[in-house]
């Protein structure tokens, strides 16, 4: 069905009335001008937004729209645990080329709507429009946290631990695999869709084969936003003195915290954990796997700094590893290499607007 069948407001009414209310903060949700949200007393309200464009931030030739809404609202949610906060609203605003029919808008509404539920997070608004240029995703998640609680960038202090959830650089192999693959598809057809052969074989016979790989994948199409580790952390009465979570790059978001913080720091390589997937990839594809793990970003995992009076208790949370210590600003900031050479680390990630 297209679009236009439907007009604005029939898509949101089709998109969203199912839709149901999870938080006693949510007083009124989509139907009305504004969201009307009441926080839990005593916290305070965290917003953060997240804008992703068709051709910058995704590409549909690989991406299927729902995992798409997945990714979309996990980015989002991300940056709220980053705060050491709780996600409590999201507002979905899109703008929709005529390419995309109304099914494929619920396709994406599906992804967005699973992240969601799985987060006990409410779809409170939002806005369509049309597009000249492809699909824009904007996503506002509004969460909530006790003062005492909140984590910013600049509380590291010297000798605190340097810590990072699970593994790094796979969504960078993930993406690499899916670019590498694109390019042979490209190869073989011409603009129409048709190959560039006698017969009348088309794209959908392009099938691509990523069997050993599928742990790249998911971590590309499908991260998720670490709410265990925050509710490990306060499980286990840990309060990160500075955090912020992995989207462009391990080295990039170190030197964030680092000059916020006004502080250095030393990072292991032997420390950074890494899938074996994420290794073998770099190696068939010629690169240096540690490079992809400082630089690739998009993992979304937490990187934090706590006391060192809290080492014992971190080394028992699981998929948490200590990867390094901060030093005085006037120290800097170094990579120590398995051999035991230092290299001042560089903010190498990735760059939009590049």
């Amino acid at each position: 069905m297209e679009i236009s069948e439907l007009g604005e407001f029939g898509l949101i009414r089709r998109l969203t009335e199912d839709l149901k209310i999870e938080n006693p903060g949510t007083l009124k949700g989509v139907g009305d001008d504004c969201a009307v949200l009441s926080p839990t007393e005593g916290t305070q309200t965290l917003v953060t937004t997240d804008l992703l464009m068709e051709g910058v931030h995704f590409d549909l030739t690989y991406v299927p729209l729902k995992h798409l809404g997945y990714k979309a609202v996990m980015v989002n949610l991300s940056d709220i645990y980053a705060m050491n906060g709780t996600p409590r609203q999201i507002t979905v605003s899109l703008a929709v080329s005529k390419k995309f029919t109304v099914e494929d808008i619920e396709q994406l509404y599906d992804g967005m709507k699973l992240a969601s539920e799985k987060h006990h997070v409410d779809i409170v608004g939002g806005d369509t429009t049309s597009s000249m240029t492809g699909l824009a995703i904007s996503i506002t998640a509004v969460g909530e946290a006790l003062p005492k609680d909140i984590v910013y960038r600049n509380g590291a202090k010297e000798t605190d631990l340097i810590c990072v959830s699970g593994n790094l650089g796979a969504s960078y192999m993930g993406l690499q695999l899916l670019e590498r693959e694109r390019a042979v598809y490209l190869s073989q057809v011409d603009k129409s869709g048709e190959k560039k052969t006698s017969n009348s074989s088309t794209v959908n016979d392009f099938q691509p084969d990523f069997s050993g790989y599928e742990y790249l994948l998911e971590r590309q199409l499908k991260p998720e936003a670490r709410r265990d580790i925050i509710e490990a952390l306060a499980k286990a009465n840990i309060h990160p003195t500075s955090m912020m979570d992995i989207s462009d790059g391990l080295s990039s978001e170190l030197m964030h915290i680092c000059s916020q913080s006004k502080v250095g720091c030393r990072v292991y390589e032997d420390r950074i954990p890494l899938d074996y997937q994420t290794a073998a990839m770099a190696e068939e594809m010629n690169m240096n796997v540690t490079t992809c793990a400082l630089n690739g970003g998009e993992d979304y995992e937490l990187l934090f700094t706590i006391p060192l009076s809290d080492n014992d208790a971190i080394n028992k949370i699981e998929d948490v590893k200590v990867i390094g210590y901060i030093t005085k600003e006037n120290l800097g900031k170094y990579l120590i290499c398995r051999d035991g050479s230092e290299f001042e680390l560089k903010a190498q990630g990735w760059n939009p607007l590049q």
